[in-house]
């Protein structure tokens, strides 16, 4: 197993995410420090500022994102080379980019966009997001170093559904054909329970994010099963 990968094996990456329409715009390297005091084994940001910030405010593992719409394309999570290019230099440790079947820019194919990021980044560890067992083997088939299940939920096949339900089913699914790298537990994840729940389901490492660093959603959990009461 890469040493990398040892690092975060059966623990907790913490999102370090904010829109920026949030109150926590531009403040990710602090989130990053309270998740690493609580004992987190690696963070997960998306930006060019956020990622360098993050690095330089914590020693722990990076994965990078970018978010980043275009108007020919579904998929919007490190949907280019220009985006892997932004976190190569901003110093990520693992990229992650979304693998699915949706539509990608300028009709690119995962295929040819996996071949030339490794032929220019080819010591980079990437992390494929998928929603399916049939997404999950190609990316395994492609080479990827660890397949994420963030995008469970999102995609059409998937859309409305939540990770934890039904005992995890769907991420079982994915833990019965990916063998050959690390499997992340991720998306919808909201509670401890349901972490350490995905961790025994077979999560190589977990990755949390809204539960832990977005207050306004926290907040507003609590408003909404008060006013039920």
């Amino acid at each position: 197993m890469n040493p990398l990968f040892s690092r975060l094996h059966r623990k907790l990456v913490v999102s370090c995410q904010a829109l920026a329409d949030e109150p926590l715009f531009g403040h990710m390297d602090v989130v990053a420090r309270a998740a690493a005091e609580g004992g987190a084994a690696g963070v997960l940001t998306n930006g060019y500022a956020e990622i360098a910030q993050v690095k330089a405010a914590v020693d722990l593992p990076v994965i990078g994102v970018i978010s980043q719409r275009y108007p020919d394309a579904e998929i919007a999570l490190t949907a280019t080379l220009s985006e892997i290019d932004t976190i190569w230099r901003a110093g990520a440790d693992i990229a992650g980019l979304e693998a699915t079947k949706r539509r990608r820019p300028n009709n690119d194919t995962l295929d040819a966009f996996y071949l030339r990021i490794r032929a220019r980044y080819p010591s980079l560890l990437l992390m494929a997001e998928v929603a399916t067992a049939d997404e999950a083997l190609h990316a395994q088939a492609l080479g990827f170093d660890c397949i994420s299940s963030a995008a469970f939920g999102y995609t059409p096949e998937t859309s409305g559904r939540k990770l934890p339900d039904n005992d995890f089913a769907a991420f079982r699914a994915l833990r019965s054909v990916v063998t050959r790298c690390p499997l992340v537990g991720e998306g919808r994840i909201e509670t401890p329970s349901q972490a350490a729940q995905v961790l025994h389901c077979g999560a190589d490492f977990v990755v949390v994010g809204s539960a832990i660093t977005r207050p306004q959603t926290i907040t507003a959990r609590f408003v909404h099963a008060m006013h039920e009461t």
